[in-house]
C-alpha cells in the first residue's frame, strides 16, 4: 500500500482539484467531467483518484445518486458505492458549472482488483512482467447509458484517463500525450464515452523507479566526486613532500 506521506500528497490534490483549475504552461486546459487519475507502483498496488460530475457517474456508471444539484449528496452513500475489502476510500464534493462534483480517492493493493467495485467494473486490467518490462493494458468498456436528462452540457465535455507512472516508459500508446516524462493521458469527448466508442489504455515500463535510477546517479555521482577530491588531495600531499625532500638535499 502507498505510503502515509504518499497518501497525504494524494489528499492534497483531490481537494485542490475541487477549487482549481488545471493549468499547462500558462493555459488554462478544459476540466474534464469525468476523470480517472491511476497512480501505479511497481508491485501492482494503486491509488486511483475519480473525480466526475454526479451526471456524468450517473449517466456512465449508472449509479444511484441525486441530479437536483440542490439535493443533499450523502458523501457515506457516496463512499459505499466504491467500498470493498481491502480497498481504502476517501471522498470530497465540490460544485462547478451548476453541477456537483464527486472526488474519490481508493488504495488498493492490486491494480487489478478494480472491477470488484461496481463504478470500475466497465474496465479490465491486466498487470504482467515480460523479462525486464511491464506491461499494463486497460480495456474501458461499455458505459450504463442512463439518461440524466438535461443537465446543462453543451457537448464540449470531456472524459480523461490519467496514469502516474513509476519508471521509465518504453511503450505508450496515448498518442505521444505524455507530460513531465512519466504522466500519460487519453482523453474521449463525453458524448463518445457514452456511445461506447471503445478505448484501449496501454503502457510499457521499466522494473526499476525512476526514484531509484536517480538515487543510483546521485549515489555514482557522490562516489566520483570523492574519489576525484581524494586524489586531488593525494596529489597535492605527494607534491608537498617532494619540494621538501628536494630543500633537504641541495
Amino acid at each position: 500500500m502507498p505510503s502515509a506521506i504518499r497518501r497525504a500528497v494524494y489528499v492534497l490534490a483531490l481537494t485542490g482539484v475541487a477549487s482549481l483549475a488545471g493549468c499547462s504552461g500558462g493555459v488554462l486546459k478544459q476540466q474534464h467531467e469525468y476523470e480517472e487519475e491511476l497512480y501505479l507502483d511497481l508491485d501492482g498496488s494503486a491509488t486511483l483518484n475519480l473525480n466526475a460530475s454526479v451526471p456524468a457517474l450517473v449517466a456512465l456508471r449508472g449509479v444511484d445518486l441525486p441530479l437536483d444539484p440542490r439535493a443533499r449528496l450523502d458523501r457515506l452513500r457516496v463512499r459505499q458505492l466504491f467500498e470493498q475489502t481491502g480497498a481504502d476510500v476517501a471522498v470530497t464534493v465540490s460544485r462547478r458549472d451548476g453541477r456537483r462534483f464527486v472526488h474519490v480517492r481508493i488504495d488498493v493493493e492490486d491494480v487489478r482488483q478494480l472491477p470488484k467495485l461496481a463504478p470500475f467494473a466497465w474496465s479490465t486490467y491486466r498487470f504482467d512482467r515480460r523479462d525486464d518490462v511491464l506491461e499494463y493494458r486497460q480495456a474501458v468498456g461499455a458505459p450504463a447509458g442512463k439518461d440524466v436528462g438535461n443537465v446543462g452540457w453543451d457537448g464540449t465535455e470531456l472524459v480523461g484517463f490519467k496514469m502516474h507512472l513509476p519508471s521509465e516508459i518504453l511503450y505508450e500508446n496515448a498518442d505521444g500525450n505524455v507530460q513531465r516524462g512519466n504522466i500519460l493521458e487519453w482523453e474521449q469527448p463525453l458524448t463518445a464515452r457514452l456511445a461506447g466508442e471503445p478505448l484501449q489504455l496501454e503502457a510499457h515500463i521499466a522494473t526499476e523507479s525512476i526514484l531509484y535510477q536517480t538515487l543510483l546517479l546521485f549515489g555514482t555521482t557522490i562516489v566520483a566526486a570523492a574519489a576525484t577530491f581524494g586524489l586531488a588531495v593525494w596529489w597535492v600531499a605527494r607534491r608537498g613532500r617532494g619540494a621538501k625532500m628536494a630543500e633537504s638535499h641541495p
